[in-house]
């Protein structure tokens, strides 16, 4: 074992001799990208998968496609929740293409990186076969059913059952497809396997396994290695015997892969015959170490290092689940560009661009095959296919993705459980000896390395936890943010938790009182946005848990739940409905960092940063309000300015709370200016001010280039400012979107958990707290393109200025625009603009619930209508110290085992995945359990529920509710599916009186299941 540091990047390697081998390339492998002019049609037929068939009606489009994501979030949604009120359904591909007489000869592949679900291939009306596992690459040999000139693909894709995940999953081809053209004897699909099992500072031993299909004795192969400078090291040729072989390579003076030096080497493949080159494949490749220990745990290249990781469903914002590479590689970045080192794909792996991204800007990839073993969504894979089928998932998977020098651990499930995780394990070792198997929180007494999710975060956990092998935290920590939202006062998503660290209020009093919704109109406690300071969780800070992190040494590190927020699982964490998606990310679904972001940099980047939270724009608020100020900054010290005054200087410390520098400033309005020094030298300064209302939109590009087959990017982010060019924080009025040239629609987002408004049909998406971005992808052969921007702009409540601007930029995408000449015409009593409208001028004031409407006219064409509504009641909630009263005693949940136990009730363990401490079994006897709940706030209606689970199948445990002694209800507690972990629900709705209050559940002569909890809302 040795140390390398990242000197080593920048090494030319000595020259080797190249040993020179007259070869001729004859008839290699040919691999076709055919992921463009697809049709399709959200119905189902037999008749669709027949050869000839008239399809011209049917939607044009190119693939990866996702057509739950196109149609957008509809109440009542067939994946629920967990999907974000998606859809599912039945869709039907077709495409034709054209095949070489020559090519008859050969054997064809078609290969399809993603198809979510239950996906069937036809080609020229011959079934192939069918794939259940939406998340899985599969390929299909099509040779005996071509023929010369034209042919037909046909795929059917059924998500029928829903939910089919407990998180949103794409519908449809979501991936890239190719056709794979080879000689008969070729090697076989997944078939290289390159091992590095010696590795010294001046020498590598590279081992290569290579499977083939239909080779014979007048058949040879051929490796070389092609250095990351583009030397070349080639081997002897030698004979093929049998339909394996296997070579070992040395390389002098190997370059090690890192995150910091993501250095990838080449190794070239070959089968000859009659010294012509009949197949090639090329096979990235690097060299490095990885080392797991009990005491210390996480070792890389002979360092010990902790996992900064994040966990990351495929789904994403702005394309569903729909990623081209290119915004991908966008997303993948602005992670890395945060200071992670690694990426857990969560549950399930990902197609193969992932991590060919991974390899290149390096990191590391903890590799997931399964969420479950067995059912946990109603119909997912667990379900519908995990028996007959996992095997052969894990094969694809495994062989698929071994050779990538990013995947250092293997994760065959999460909060999951079942006698088959020794099998998984041996089956796995089977296809790869070198890396480690972990899992989720699924039988770690099974696994190599016990990876622990939410439990992880508690500090009863930290300071008892013992292990007899390596440990990482693989999701952790829970905590969630809006971004721009801000308050002061600590939420828990289930009140404070026991065995938790502290987590104090920043004051004693709050001092926000603005609301996505009118508190009156949540259905629960949960439909609240969250606060940015970093005081929203369900067990720990992200900062107190960098720091338990960063110093246990058998901490090998964590995977943050999650990198990105996503759509999904809305009504777990955030009630449900109007809220369709999750925030516990670093990043909003728009791209947009926010505040835990730069808290992330500050800790795990090098290159000087300095970023204040919150902003300086709180027109409600009353001068003088201390307001807690805080400064993200990986430099020495900072210093912060209010109006050019100093208010002192302060340092980021080590301690959890002192990471932020912080400040308790009195309000006033003006400017923060926040500076950064090293060894007392100013090397950064960020300043905020006070904002006016919105006048005009700050428009910009970013483009990401073209890569693999897919067209190039665009990624068009608007933001509303005032007159000084001051962010407006609270900007929500609509941006109004005219698209024209060679480009296209992707979507539009702006990172808000409630907006309604189509992200892919709608030509208009509000700003959320003054941000909102349009994503755009070129067509083929463009040559030019713009995007006219429209908008109503102000204050939606007229409180800081009744003054109304309308906003209109013409913005080049490719190439240039020509000069447009623009007439805007508008009206404030709700007029059609068209008949009645006055020409626009200048800004105009407007009275308390107007209806702004307006046209905008491109040389005479009308191109956008637009209508904005203002008024007191418009927009964000602005409420008072009170206007949360009337959820006071609400979102509780009080633990079965910290209740009164009478009878034969008594608490155990002896199960997986139960809240608290443990719950309350009843052993075939009789008892009851008597919760009691201080209701401070006025007497009502409350929904109540309780946890509980049992597997006697056909026999349901009656038990009486009682609330304040009254008998209200008797549940019948029907079978859940298991003894282990199938917790669910029964729910009612009760009256609690102001004050104490006992809830009492009592068996009545038939015993009673397990009870974890009960949750009041």
């Amino acid at each position: 074992m040795f140390k390398q540091s990242n000197s080593h990047y920048s090494i030319i390697i000595k020259s080797i001799i190249f040993l020179s081998i007259s070869i001729s390339c004859f008839s290699q492998r040919i691999e076709t990208n055919v992921n463009k002019n697809w049709k399709f049609i959200l119905n189902d037929d037999a008749s669709y998968s027949k050869e000839i068939l008239d399809d011209s009606s049917w939607k044009n489009l190119n693939v990866p496609h996702d057509w739950s994501f196109e149609k957008g979030v509809r109440k009542g949604g067939d994946q629920g929740q967990g999907g974000g009120y998606h859809d599912g359904g039945i869709g039907w591909y077709r495409k034709t293409f054209n095949v070489n007489k020559t090519s008859l000869s050969k054997t064809v592949y078609i290969n399809f990186d993603g198809v979510y679900m239950n996906s069937e291939v036809w080609i020229n009306g011959n079934h192939l076969g069918k794939r259940p596992y939406g998340y899985i690459s599969f390929r299909y040999d099509i040779s005996k059913y071509l023929k010369a000139g034209k042919n037909t693909i046909a795929v059917r894709v059924d998500n029928r059952l829903e939910p089919s995940a407990r998180w949103y999953h794409p519908c449809g081809i979501y991936a890239p497809v190719k056709l794979i053209e080879v000689s008969k004897s070729h090697i076989s699909p997944n078939g290289i396997f390159i091992t590095t099992p010696k590795i010294e500072s001046n020498q590598a031993q590279v081992n290569v396994k290579v499977g083939y299909v239909n080779p014979s004795n007048a058949l040879k192969y051929q490796f070389t290695v092609v250095t990351p400078t583009g030397q070349k090291i080639q081997s002897d040729i030698q004979k093929i015997d049998g339909d394996k072989s296997n070579t070992t390579l040395t390389v002098n003076n190997p370059v090690l892969w890192s995150p910091e030096t993501p250095v990838l080497y080449q190794l070239i493949t070959q089968v000859i015959q009659n010294k012509k080159v009949i197949d090639e494949v090329k096979t990235n490749f690097g060299f490095r170490t990885v080392e797991w220990k009990k005491e210390t745990g996480f070792w890389l290249n002979g360092n010990n290092v902790k996992l900064k990781g994040v966990c990351e469903h495929w789904e994403g914002g702005p394309v569903g689940g729909a990623w081209t590479k290119p915004m991908l590689r966008w997303k993948l970045q602005l992670l890395k560009d945060m200071g992670i080192n690694a990426i857990r794909p969560s549950h399930n792996p990902t197609p193969p661009m992932f991590y060919d991204i991974c390899d290149e800007i390096g990191l590391l990839v903890m590799d997931e095959i399964f969420d479950g073993w067995h059912k946990k969504a109603p119909q997912d894979y667990g379900k519908q296919a995990f028996d007959q089928w996992w095997k052969a998932d894990m094969k694809e998977w495994i062989t698929r993705d071994r050779n990538h020098p990013s995947v250092f651990v293997w994760s065959l499930g999460n909060e999951t459980h079942s006698p088959v995780a020794p099998e998984l394990v041996k089956f796995g070792k089977s296809l790869d000896p070198t890396r480690l198997f972990s899992s989720g929180a699924g039988n770690p007494e099974d696994m190599e390395i016990t990876g622990i999710n939410g439990g992880s975060e508690t500090k009863s956990f930290i300071e008892s936890a013992k292990f007899d092998k390596p440990f990482v935290s693989t999701e952790a920590p829970h905590t969630w943010q809006t971004r721009g939202y801000y308050r002061t006062h600590t939420w828990w998503r289930d009140n404070e938790l026991p065995g938790t660290y502290d987590l104090p209020n920043l004051t004693e009093k709050e001092i926000f009182f603005y609301e996505g919704l009118d508190p009156k109109k949540w259905k629960n406690r949960k439909q609240r946005f969250n606060s940015s300071y970093d005081n929203a969780t369900v067990r720990i800070s992200a900062r107190k848990n960098w720091e338990v992190m960063r110093d246990t040494p058998w901490h090998s590190g964590h995977f943050r739940w999650t990198g990105f927020d996503y759509y999904g699982e809305a009504g777990l964490v955030h009630g449900g409905l109007p809220f369709n998606l999750f925030m516990g990310g670093a990043l909003d679904v728009a791209g947009f960092e926010k505040d835990l972001y730069y808290f992330y940099q500050s800790q795990w980047t090098q290159e000087p940063m300095v970023h204040i939270l919150p902003h300086w724009t709180h027109p409600r608020m009353e001068k003088g309000t201390v307001i807690p100020v805080w400064v993200y900054s990986n430099t020495d010290e900072v210093e912060l300015f209010l109006n050019g005054k100093s208010l002192g200087k302060d340092k980021p410390g080590t301690v959890w709370n002192e990471m932020q520098c912080e400040w308790m400033v009195p309000y006033e309005e003006g400017t923060l200016v926040a500076v950064a020094y090293k060894n007392g030298k100013e090397v950064k300064r960020v300043s905020i001010a006070t904002s006016g209302a919105p006048q005009y939109l700050k428009n910009s590009l970013n483009k990401l280039k073209a890569e693999d087959g897919f067209s190039s990017s665009y990624i068009f982010t608007s933001e509303s400012l005032d007159s000084k060019a001051n962010l407006y924080p609270y900007g929500e009025n609509r941006v109004y979107y005219h698209i024209s040239g060679d480009v296209e629609k992707v979507s539009m987002e702006n990172g808000n958990p409630i907006d309604p408004i189509s992200r892919t049909k709608s030509d208009y998406r509000t700003l959320f707290f003054g941000k909102g971005r349009l994503f755009l992808r070129e067509k083929d052969n463009a040559k030019k393109a713009s995007v006219i921007t429209a908008s109503i702009l102000g204050d939606k409540a007229l409180f800081i200025s009744n003054k109304i601007t309308i906003d209109v930029q013409e913005n080049a995408i490719i190439g240039k625009t020509s000069k447009s000449n623009f007439e805007i015409f508008y009206t404030t009593n709700g007029d059609d603009p068209l008949k009645n409208g006055k020409i626009y001028t200048k800004p105009f004031e407007v009275k308390d619930h107007s209806t702004v409407k307006a046209i905008v006219k491109q040389n005479g064409k009308l191109i956008l209508t637009l209508e904005e509504t203002f008024g007191t009641s418009e927009g964000l909630f602005w409420g008072d110290e009170h206007s949360l009263d009337i959820w006071k005693g609400r979102g509780i949940n009080i633990a079965a085992e910290e209740a009164i136990l009478k009878g034969g009730a008594k608490t155990s363990k002896d199960a997986k995945h139960f809240k608290g401490t443990g719950f309350v079994k009843f052993d075939n006897e009789e008892g009851s359990i008597t919760f009691y709940q201080e209701n401070d706030g006025e007497a009502g209606d409350f929904s109540i529920r309780f946890g509980y689970m049992h597997n006697d199948e056909g026999k349901t445990y009656p038990m009486k509710l009682f609330v304040n002694d009254i008998y209200i209800k008797t549940f019948e507690f029907e079978a859940t599916g298991g003894w282990i972990q199938n917790w669910q629900y029964v729910n009612t709705i009760v009256n609690f009186k102001s004050g104490a209050n006992n809830i009492r559940l009592e068996t009545t002569g038939q015993s009673g299941p397990y009870i974890d909890e009960m949750y009041i809302d």
